[in-house]
């Protein structure tokens, strides 16, 4: 149906603006001096009207023969035949109401139709519906245009929806053949200890099936899930593994995507405690600053002379940790693009030599995401 039928309302503002156009018509003939500006109200208005619902039929027309399947002997064809049996029909509504209006003998209606005005109508109504195929082509294509973006959003929507289900199918397998083998190694030398931790990976997939649920969830979330995979392997390592969360208020509120510092945290883990003689502290923190998030997660490495220690950071040394970056990495550029940044390197600090990766994301507040506004 034509835009301009589809509702009460349009119908109304569609019929107004071909009044206005009858107000147009009836000063020009005023104006010329073929008739009063009674005779040419009473006229004019009508006729005017009455095109207003000749013209909708440019748009079937239109519809019917889009501009990218016409070649332009087509086009000239279909605005000629279309533009002269639309100025005939109107033309002929015109003669026919003023007729109409002449024999009301009354000396405010009709107007005298000479020659010169008669081929003006017939002109004028076929050069109007000219223009009005081509108002309706470009509407037409502008429409198509806004429904081809709308269809190419949907399709990266949905292909990033495939994308980070994907992702996430990595990274849930990945923890659980660790954690899994984990439970293997306490089987033999703490049966108590490898039930207990096999309740709490239990819980802990729990936890993960009820946050993936979710596009988003608050920083302190986050962290919590964490630290319950840090229970499970503190279960494992005893006080070999130490844990120092530093967690700023005001960032804690943040919404991340779920299970986004859990592969981080993992590698620190493996590469950091299970490889090193002596152990040592996973350290998570988390701060607010203009606007942007920053998420360290670190780990203590064995110290290396200066050539191996860069080469060891420049190289994917490790297959295990290479996947857990690129997988976080992956995902941060399907949901932020641009707008969030992870890097890695060896700090050498007065503890000793720590493996920091650094993750930056834009800050959003709960209530932003809800409202479904996009990072800035």
């Amino acid at each position: 149906m034509h835009p301009a039928l589809s509702s009460p309302r349009a119908l109304a503002w569609y019929l107004c603006a071909w009044g206005l156009a009858g107000l147009a018509l009836a000063w020009a003939l005023v104006a010329v001096g073929w008739a009063g500006w009674s005779n040419a109200l009473c006229f004019a208005l009508p006729v005017s009207v009455s095109f207003g619902f000749v013209a909708p039929s440019a748009y079937y027309i239109c519809r019917a023969l889009p501009v990218a399947q016409r070649r332009l002997v087509t086009s000239f064809a279909t605005y000629g035949v279309a533009s002269v049996v639309a100025g005939s029909v109107s033309w002929t509504m015109a003669m026919v109401w003023n007729q109409f209006c002449l024999t009301l003998d009354w000396d405010g209606a009709g107007v005298f139709l000479s020659t010169p005005l008669s081929t003006a109508l017939w002109v004028g109504s076929a050069a109007l519906y000219v223009v009005t195929l081509l108002v309706h082509d470009m509407l037409i294509t502008m429409d198509q245009m806004r429904q081809a973006q709308h269809r190419e959003l949907q399709s990266r929507a949905l292909a990033r929806d495939a994308e980070l289900q994907l992702l996430r199918t990595q990274v849930n397998p990945h923890f659980l053949f660790n954690s899994l083998n984990s439970i293997s190694a306490l089987t033999s030398m703490d049966p108590a200890g490898a039930r207990s931790m096999t309740i709490a990976l239990a819980q802990y997939f729990r936890q993960t099936l009820a946050l993936a649920e979710h596009s988003t969830i608050a920083l302190a979330q986050e962290i919590a899930h964490c630290q319950c995979f840090l229970d499970i392997e503190m279960q494992r390592f005893g006080a070999k593994l130490q844990v120092d969360m530093q967690i700023q208020a005001a960032a804690a509120d943040a919404q991340v995507p779920p299970m986004v510092l859990q592969p981080l945290v993992e590698n620190a883990v493996k590469h950091g405690i299970a490889n090193s003689s002596r152990g040592g502290t996973v350290r998570v923190q988390a701060v607010l600053h203009a606007g942007w998030i920053h998420i360290t997660v670190s780990n203590p490495v064995e110290a290396l002379a200066g050539d191996e220690a860069a080469g060891a950071l420049n190289r994917p040394h490790k297959a295990g940790l290479g996947l857990g970056l690129r997988t976080t990495q992956q995902r941060l550029q399907a949901l932020y693009g641009d707008q969030a940044r992870i890097a890695h390197h060896i700090s050498k600090q007065g503890e000793g030599d720590r493996f920091v990766v650094e993750l930056t994301l834009p800050f959003l507040a709960a209530q932003t995401v809800a409202s479904g506004i996009p990072p800035s």
